[in-house]
């Protein structure tokens, strides 16, 4: 059985496993999708936000696939903030 980060996260919630569960079979696809939008924005990087919309994705369903890819060690923190959607600064992630 795989584990985080090549299987999605839960947090022991029925809804949450079963979200999970659902998002398996997909979370491959999605995190080399997330992956090759991140790498193909260069230095200037994308904020999970950015990345939903270059995806064309809900950000619910891609932010965490930059959680994963980072634990990974396939893109990092460029020390940079843009504001999301709220209004908050977010972290602009840049490929390794």
């Amino acid at each position: 059985m795989s584990t985080y980060p090549d299987a999605p996260g839960h947090r022991n919630v029925e809804t949450s496993i079963a979200a999970a569960e659902a998002l398996t079979p997909k979370l491959g696809r999605l995190q080399r999708m997330a992956h090759a939008a991140i790498r193909d924005a260069g230095f200037i990087g994308l904020t999970a936000d950015e990345l939903a919309v270059r995806l064309d994705m809900d950000r619910y369903s891609i932010q965490p696939r930059t959680s994963e890819l980072k634990r990974k060690g396939m893109i990092r923190d460029c020390g940079q903030r843009r504001p999301n959607s709220s209004g908050k600064m977010a972290i602009v992630w840049v490929a390794v």
